[in-house]
């Protein structure tokens, strides 16, 4: 069966994430569906964008924190519908991630977009919050097995410890994929430390993560 895709359904699902709108995003879900649309182009060309959009919209202080809440209960709303129709392994690499905010550092609203795309997109998560020790993420991926760690800081002086980390990570295990991401990192910063990938925004994280574990595989 051969997918549609409708750039104006992609585009009301965009909006009614956007718009809190956590009656319509499910209906909208159905329509798309019902229309033969791909679970997961719905999820991340629709869903997925509106929250990169609310994203860009708190950085720019146009949404705040209770905004944020309201878009996500709209997008899970969507996801409720979507997720059983996304087939697992056609879409997406779909594995296990470790993500946390490195110690020191207590901003989580990146890290929580981040969370929100890669739930969407299938992924296992373990998400260890804010301000993390640095020993949990090497303790974690012992427990877990995962296949990549997400590691994120909103200041210089907390992304300073990501080299440190990441070091301890490769230590248990060579092969496991570390993506970092922040306001003060780029990607040179993250070559530097030694990182796997960077991610500008919590799409891109997704997209390189899924990129790197199946040209590992």
């Amino acid at each position: 069966m051969a997918f549609t895709k409708n750039p104006e359904l992609l585009k009301q699902l965009h909006d009614a994430v956007v718009e809190m709108d956590e009656e319509k995003t499910p209906l909208l879900c159905r329509e798309a569906l019902a229309t033969g649309m791909d679970a997961y182009t719905a999820i991340m060309d629709g869903l997925a964008a509106g929250m990169d959009t609310v994203g860009r919209l708190y950085e720019e202080k146009e949404y705040f924190v209770p905004e944020l809440l309201l878009c996500s209960d709209a997008m899970y709303a969507g996801l409720e519908v979507l997720r059983p129709h996304v087939k697992v392994g056609e879409h997406t690499a779909a594995g296990k991630i470790i993500m946390g905010v490195v110690e020191g550092d207590i901003h989580d609203i990146g890290k929580t977009l981040v969370k929100t795309m890669f739930e969407a997109a299938g992924w296992e998560i373990h998400d260890l919050g804010k301000d993390v020790k640095l020993e949990r993420f090497a303790e974690t991926l012992q427990e877990t097995k995962a296949n990549v760690v997400a590691l994120s800081a909103l200041m210089t002086t907390s992304m300073m410890a990501m080299p440190k980390v990441i070091g301890m990570l490769k230590t248990v295990d060579p092969a496991v994929i570390v993506l970092v991401g922040g306001a003060p990192l780029n990607a040179e910063i993250a070559a530097r430390y030694g990182a796997d990938g960077y991610a500008p925004d919590a799409i891109a994280a997704v997209e390189t993560a899924t990129r790197l574990i199946t040209k590992a595989a």
